[in-house]
């Protein structure tokens, strides 16, 4: 599709697509995000086969695929995946006999790891926080708040930065937090984190409803992500390698190395499948065969009979 451009499906098509959103988002809770790409994947798909994706065949879909080869593996993958379960929406809902879906490609993920930071890397970027703090500036409370939280809780960044003023409770070890597909998780809050807050609270106007308001909202995901590879480049860690994600995700990787096992992981991070958690959770291979060697059952049956 060049340049993906879509077109407003119409009939059926447009119906049919409509049932499905409405189905992702009152079933299984979809977010926004996910019901907009859904959309549009679908609309694009429709819009190559000029309205007749519903009754779609094997032939009709690999059309459809081969528009796809200039794309990603990522990106096809994703919009394969969004066809696949309209197909499978429309087979439950006895609106077809069969499913053709078998016919788009599977070019699996492809996906590399996310990038992280060493211990190292933390440790430069908290003693520049802590030379900031010590400035006893207002905005460098709030930057130690914001880091505080994506490292220390694990938050993606538009979590955090939504968060309301009252989210954080004086002395509570935890938060609940609502995050994609509206699911409700526990949010550790350190000790670091809350003092961090406890600081920066003190100069939230009263008449805001955010723990990091700007002008009339809350700070914007794209002014975190200034504001955090600002901070990188004061630490002389390379601006490039340091985002909020890359802080959420150095908060999982830093975890996992210390023993959090890969479900406590996807609890904390709020993910649906934990095939997400084990793409963000990466250690190497020498350490799992020790950790293996060390933790196993049967190493300690072994050693009883020895």
């Amino acid at each position: 599709m060049a340049g993906d451009r879509i077109a407003q499906p119409s009939g059926e098509d447009a119906r049919l697509i409509a049932r499905f959103l409405e189905m992702l988002a009152a079933d299984a809770g979809a977010a926004r995000n996910t019901l907009s790409a859904y959309e549009a994947d679908l609309r694009g798909a429709s819009s190559v086969l000029e309205g007749k994706l519903a009754t779609a065949q094997r032939a009709d879909l690999e059309k459809v695929g081969a528009e796809w080869r200039a794309l990603a593996r990522s990106t096809v993958a994703r919009k394969s995946a969004a066809l696949r379960r309209f197909f499978g929406f429309l087979a439950d809902e006895g609106l077809r006999e069969d499913d053709p879906s078998a016919a788009l490609p599977r070019p699996g993920s492809g996906r590399s790891l996310p990038k992280t930071l060493s211990h190292a890397d933390i440790g430069r970027i908290f003693e520049t926080l802590d030379r900031e703090v010590a400035t006893q500036k207002p905005l460098a409370f709030r930057m130690a708040a914001l880091v505080e939280l994506l490292y220390g809780s694990g938050m993606r960044a538009s979590e955090l930065v939504a968060l309301p003023k009252a989210s954080i409770r004086r002395g509570a070890p935890f938060l609940i937090l609502t995050g994609k597909g509206g699911r409700e998780r526990l949010v550790p809050i350190s000790d670091r984190a809350q003092d961090a807050v406890d600081r920066w609270r003190d100069h939230i106007p009263d008449d805001t409803r955010w723990l990091f308001p700007s002008r009339k909202s809350h700070l914007s995901r794209i002014r975190l992500y200034q504001l955090v590879k600002e901070l990188a480049a004061k630490a002389g860690v390379p601006p490039g390698r340091v985002s909020p994600h890359v802080l959420r995700h150095a908060f999982a990787t830093h975890l996992l190395e210390g023993g959090a096992d890969l479900r406590t992981l996807q609890t904390l991070l709020g993910h649906a499948d934990i095939a997400t958690t084990q793409i963000y959770t990466h250690v190497d291979s020498a350490r799992l065969v020790a950790l293996v060697n060390a933790r196993h059952p049967l190493v300690d049956a072994a050693n009883r009979e020895a």
